[in-house]
């Protein structure tokens, strides 16, 4: 029995051409091989198969029954060895049938998850998506478990292994009814501490708006607490009630629900928005699909911070 880990697969060409050309000399030429390089590969060959494969005759280098039956495999051996190394297979939107799944907290999800779909059904109607709930907590957990091929994350810690491209940046802003709280912007704090608030947070406790607040000796009335920002309009509509939330999320929500967007009356930043994903499983069209739609929603901070 051969160790096939053992074995030269630069024999096997030796083999082909044999097989093809019937003559050692002719062989060579077409290998670019001497002749005693061809003959000595004959002879690992013959080891190998312990069978002469290949006799010479009147009529050349004619194969003998083990050669016979080894030419067709190792054909079909060679030609799949030369197609993994030579064809690239291009993504083609139009007639692909990929499925991603994506990872975002649920304010990227409410923001750019619609874009990101509605160009998938105009350039690649065949393509399927999953969003996945995931945040920069969960994220490395997600792509170790192979749960997602790429996530939209704030502020990402990036590991050895992960790919990152920043896409853009976003804030925060207020999201309200400003009839129904009896109020005339923008917004004050006291107008701002005044107002019941309701809290979107991972851990259902706190949240960055607490801790400004206690840097500048305040605190807040949390009224509810919720873990995603989708259920917000229904608690803000026609209520006296306030919520503080990133901006893209806080636009998004105004545009289908009638609320107000606002700046917050103190100053919680901006951060930086981020592409993740596996170096090994990289797809640049859709990175670009994700990019694009976060382009396409991303908030004029300066607009709403001034106004």
């Amino acid at each position: 029995m051969v160790d096939i880990s053992r074995l030269d697969f630069n024999l096997v060409t030796t083999f082909l051409a044999l097989w093809e050309e019937r003559s050692v000399s002719r062989a060579a030429k077409r290998l670019s091989l001497s002749q005693s390089a061809v003959s000595a590969s004959l002879a690992r060959l013959r080891e190998a198969a312990d069978d002469p494969l290949f006799v010479r005759t009147r009529d050349g280098m004619q194969p003998t029954p083990r050669a016979i039956a080894m030419a067709e495999p190792l054909q079909n051996g060679a030609t799949l060895i030369q197609t993994a190394f030579s064809t690239v297979t291009a993504f083609d939107p139009a007639t692909s049938r990929q499925h991603f799944s994506l990872g975002m907290s649920d304010d990227f999800q409410i923001a750019a998850g619609p874009l990101i779909a509605k160009r998938l059904a105009e350039e690649a109607p065949r393509v399927s998506v999953t969003f996945r709930q995931a945040n920069k907590h969960r994220v490395e957990a997600l792509f170790e478990a192979g749960e997602i091929d790429f996530a939209v994350v704030a502020q990402p810690n990036v590991r050895s292994g992960l790919q990152q491209q920043e896409i853009g940046r976003s804030g925060y802003a207020c999201l309200l009814d400003p009839v129904a709280c009896d109020l005339t912007l923008p917004l004050t704090l006291t107008d701002y501490l005044s107002l019941p608030h309701l809290l979107v947070s991972f851990s259902g406790r706190e949240g960055i708006v607490d801790q400004a607040l206690k840097d500048l000796g305040h605190s807040r009335r949390v009224q509810s607490a919720l873990t995603h920002f989708s259920a917000l309009p229904p608690f803000l509509i026609g209520a006296r009630a306030i919520a503080t939330l990133p901006i893209h999320a806080a636009q998004s929500l105004a545009a289908v629900s009638g609320l107000t967007v606002c700046a917050a009356p103190i100053d919680l930043g901006d951060y930086s928005v981020s592409i993740l994903w596996q170096r090994t499983v990289d797809n640049p069209w859709m990175r670009q699909i994700m990019s694009d739609a976060f382009l396409a929603i991303s908030p004029d901070l300066e607009a709403i911070y001034s106004g």
